[in-house]
């Protein structure tokens, strides 16, 4: 850390303020003033000339509770300005656990199913000293040195699993169960945990509903009574939008149960993609109707379709779009055992059922057209076709034409869904919406899909640059002062004096979406490494992280400042 003097920019201040010429100076890890023509004090200069000076970036929604400790650069991140990274979404967290090693292992297999994070780095590289939430928080402090802040909910899921054992899969909890819930909920909030996350939306890879969706209206009653207590922390909850679509019910079942009770809730929330549309505009409307009732309820949405790279390694694509067929090859714990269901004639019949009646019609089997063959593991080809195109090619059903590629160009290959269409329309109006929470990505999930990681940079090429239709200062709010506000973080978010240094330089000029590349640095848990998709940085000019850069002069600095933190005070 360093005292600094970034000279010359726009400073972009987070709230939505149109911008202005200013300098801002850093001393420690504050800012200590900003204005025009600042006097030099000795401090490093850093030119900002042509630049947007912002707050630093936060990503809303990431999964880097595992990967964190074996990837703490959390890359790409710096490169695209973040500096602080919201974790243990979607009900899911490492902490609390169980005394039962069995259910203990449950959070890293859901971990590993559904966000596609390998489960031996989750198992070695984790320290795993902590039952409570708060000894989690204690041991993060102790033993993770990351490129950016931490920020975490506890997750549902391991509440249930730390209170009920395995039973959690199987059953509502009883009131001496719920009462355990409760108090670890309470060690969590105390001890700074963000809120509560809560998922009413997965299946696992054997059909079988996660445990939150079995918590009935008693247990999530006395949970959000919990909440209640910590003004500042949040309830946020995953609605089925995408497979079985029952986020509307679910999201009034969630406003009937906090009537009355004064708590904030992110539900996520809005669907963007067009084939949503039967059900956004009902989840429109309730947006529009928690605001006319006065409700702090927040609406979660995606600016960006998600990325879909199908994998017979390590993928919940298939078990997520019904085809639990084809999930079996995932499944399969060899290559071998892989290859020989690929070759297997009644295998293959069961396939072609799967992809014609069984999987969703939004999914990627239903769109052959759209999956295209583009990672080659061992290059025989062929690439950039689509599945629907080779089958035609060779005469077979699609099913039968993508075993056969994967079989001739090995199982480290992967199949690409074109993205989905997206309704701009409506990621504009929530994008300017204030009861929204964006930059939802996913980062640090699904390696060998790619999520998330630098999508925040298209609220500035695509929705300032390319279209017009957000302002620089509207892009910034978007993801600093916006989110701080939500998520009770009022101690950064925007750049005023006396707030945390968490700052970000950037040229519009300069900054891209990049394509994804393939790195690999994941511990395979055999001494060895497999892959995961990231992407070159954007780049920012500078990324600052409580007063010390972790991006600079086009690199990431090795410089690992950031900090486990929780909700601040609104100052007076």
């Amino acid at each position: 850390m360093a005292d600094l003097l970034i000279r010359g920019g726009t400073v972009v201040d987070g709230t939505g303020a149109p911008g202005m010429r200013a300098d801002v100076r850093v001393q420690g890890d504050a800012i200590a003033e900003i204005g025009p023509d600042l006097p030099h004090r000795g401090e490093r200069i850093f030119d900002a000339s042509g630049c947007v000076v912002t707050p630093g970036f936060i990503e809303s929604h990431t999964h880097y509770d595992g990967t964190m400790w074996w990837q703490p650069d959390l890359d790409p991140l710096p490169g695209y300005g973040v500096t602080t990274s919201i974790m243990g979404n979607c009900g899911f967290s490492v902490a609390p656990v169980s005394d039962d090693a069995a259910a203990r292992m449950e959070m890293v297999k859901i971990f590993s199913f559904f966000e596609d994070i390998p489960s031996a780095p989750f198992v070695t590289s984790l320290k795993w000293d902590w039952k409570t939430w708060s000894e989690y928080k204690q041991s993060m402090v102790r033993n993770v040195k990351a490129s950016a802040n931490i920020a975490t909910f506890v997750g549902h899921i391991a509440l249930r699993l730390a209170a009920m054992g395995m039973q959690a899969w199987e059953r509502a909890a009883t009131p001496r169960e719920i009462a355990r819930m409760a108090n670890l909920l309470d060690d969590a909030l105390q001890a700074g945990a963000l809120g509560l996350s809560s998922n009413l939306s997965d299946h696992d890879g054997d059909d079988r509903a996660v445990p939150s969706l079995l918590a009935d209206d008693a247990e999530f009653a006395a949970l959000i009574a919990v909440l209640e207590r910590y003004p500042g922390t949040s309830l946020q909850v995953i609605v089925d939008t995408f497979m079985r679509k029952t986020a509307p019910q679910a999201t009034d079942r969630i406003a009937r149960l906090c009537e009355g009770r004064a708590i904030r809730v992110q539900w996520a929330g809005v669907p963007t993609l067009q084939f949503q549309k039967d059900i956004q505009g009902p989840m429109l409307e309730q947006h529009e109707r928690f605001k006319r009732e006065g409700r702090d309820f927040w609406t979660g949405f995606t600016h960006v379709s998600p990325t879909y790279t199908l994998s017979v390694n390590h993928s919940l694509i298939f078990a997520q779009s019904n085809d639990y067929v084809w999930h079996e090859v995932v499944l399969a714990k060899t290559e071998a055992e892989k290859l020989a269901l690929l070759r297997d004639p009644e295998w293959r019949a069961r396939a072609r059922h799967s992809w014609d009646v069984e999987a969703w019609r939004h999914s990627p089997m239903a769109r052959p057209d759209d999956l295209h063959l583009l990672n080659s593991d061992n290059g025989t080809g062929p690439v950039k076709l689509s599945v629907a195109a080779y089958a035609k090619q060779l005469g077979v059903h699609p099913s039968d034409a993508m075993a056969d590629w994967l079989i001739a160009n090995g199982l480290q290959s992967t199949v690409h869904l074109a993205p989905f269409a997206i309704d701009e329309e409506t990621v504009v109006r929530l994008l300017k919406d204030p009861y929204t929470v964006g930059n939802i990505s996913d980062a640090g999930a699904h390696g060998q899909m790619l999520c998330g990681g630098g999508e925040n940079v298209l609220l500035f090429t695509h929705y300032v640059q390319d279209t017009g239709a957000l302002t620089v200062e509207e892009a910034v709010h978007v993801q600093t002062g916006k989110l701080a506000r939500h998520f009770s973080l009022h101690d950064r978010g925007e750049l005023k004096v006396g707030k945390r240094a968490d700052i970000t330089v950037f040229s519009l000029d300069e900054v891209r979406h990049r394509e994804m590349k393939k790195v690999f640095d994941v511990p395979d848990g055999k001494g060895g490494h497999t892959w995961r998709w990231t992407r070159d940085a954007a780049p920012v000019r500078l990324t600052l992280v409580n007063g010390t850069p972790t991006f600079d002069e086009g690199r990431f600095t090795q410089a690992f400042p950031g900090r486990v933190i929780g909700p601040v005070a609104e100052p007076a």
